[in-house]
């Protein structure tokens, strides 16, 4: 009954239906509120003079299925390849540098978390709580195993082990040799949810992950205890949908500093050790957070894009320029912000002033965050495109 239950789960942001996920989901005017509602519409992108020059270096097809689910499915990259994979289309592995094909694994799976990589390891997770792990170098299947619910999030490997965190609120760690069950950690879930559950971040002996009901948790990397719970945002407020305050996007680690952002319009800063808040900003969103040298860029529900200074967290800038674009969480290339929005339009902010710098289009909508690595932001769509860009 609690899987069933929770499987009913808020599809977008802004969208108040709820609809179970048993076969296709359907909800109306995801993220655009109701028909006519002038408010909730998408605003209409204005002309930019492009002050950096784009690069398109490779495209690639990943599958298909995603646009369905809206869970913003993303690539990963590890040791100059790029793993990607797709609801339906298997797994895929590509140089970086010149989108050449290493390898392909195909599944009859419905593969909606991930892919994670590392330790030598791909791994996968499906909608009905599969757990796939490849090997990295080839693809070949290495083991699978088994959730109590659909995995939406990115498993991550470390301390030679497997996480998973799936849609119910658990924490699964599986030994990564052979994929045999060590421990598992359960967390309460609200009754009203965003659609998602936090990537998983690895620490030193830890792993991190925020809940749907708005906190970040350390939990000892090899027996699952709990060394430290903090709230992100409290759960206040009337209504269910009012006491939303989901902790969706991957934390960051910078140091020993954890980075992470909730739906209830709460940024902070944490010490990774100890849990402590070291500052708390009223700027967040549930999607995830970019983090520079300098800065931290975060998505608000509206699809501002808000620049917050990463040392005291008070707001240097915010983009209002893509209002209700339903945008992605931010990756940081070089000297700019990098978002996509629900057209496939890609968008570099400069991250001294949040002022548009270029953009490019890519197939349809883009719901899962960039990823960045040598300088090259990799980017799927949810028409399962890839394509990789470099800046000059």
């Amino acid at each position: 009954m609690q899987a069933r239950r929770h499987s009913l789960r808020l599809l977008a942001i802004t969208a108040i239906a709820v609809a179970t996920l048993s076969g296709c989901t359907t909800v109306k005017n995801l993220f655009g509120g109701r028909s006519g509602d002038k408010a909730h519409e998408p605003v209409k992108l204005e002309a930019i003079t492009p002050s950096v020059t784009v690069n398109q270096l490779w495209t690639a097809t990943v599958g298909t299925g995603e646009k369905y689910l809206g869970m913003g499915q993303h690539p990963v990259i590890e040791n100059g390849t790029v793993y990607a994979a797709a609801v339906v289309g298997g797994v895929h592995a590509y140089e970086l540098s010149s989108g050449r094909e290493l390898w392909a694994y195909a599944s009859d799976l419905k593969l909606t978390g991930g892919p994670g990589a590392g330790d030598g390891l791909v791994v996968v997770g499906g909608l009905q709580g599969d757990v796939i792990a490849l090997d990295a170098a080839t693809g070949q299947e290495k083991w699978k195993a088994k959730v109590q619910n659909e995995v939406l999030s990115a498993p991550v490997i470390g301390a030679g082990m497997v996480y998973v965190h799936s849609n119910d609120g658990r924490v699964t760690a599986f030994d990564e040799t052979n994929g045999e069950r060590r421990w598992f950690y359960e967390s309460e879930l609200p009754p009203l949810t965003v659609r998602g559950t936090s990537s998983l971040t690895m620490g030193p002996g830890l792993v991190f992950f925020g809940t749907d009901g708005g906190k970040l948790v350390a939990l000892r990397a090899s027996d699952g205890n709990v060394l430290w719970s903090t709230p992100v945002a409290e759960p206040d407020g009337r209504t269910e949908l009012e006491r939303m305050s989901d902790v969706d996007g991957e934390p960051v680690l910078d140091g020993t500093t954890l980075f992470a952002t909730s739906f209830k319009n709460h940024t902070v800063a944490i010490n990774g050790p100890s849990g402590q808040i070291m500052w708390d900003s009223e700027h967040g969103g549930a999607r995830g957070l970019g983090v520079s040298n300098s800065a931290i860029v975060i998505t608000d529900p509206k699809s501002y894009v808000n620049g917050l200074d990463k040392n005291t967290g008070s707001s240097l800038w915010q983009q209002t320029g893509l209002l209700n674009r339903r945008v992605t969480a931010p990756a940081v290339q070089g000297d700019y912000a990098v978002v996509g929005d629900f057209e496939g339009v890609i968008h570099w902010l400069r991250l001294s002033d949040g002022a548009f710098a270029a953009r490019s289009k890519l197939g349809t909508a883009i719901s899962g965050k960039p990823v960045v690595a040598d300088g090259i932001v990799v980017i799927q769509s949810s028409d399962g495109k890839l394509a990789a860009f470099s800046l000059q």
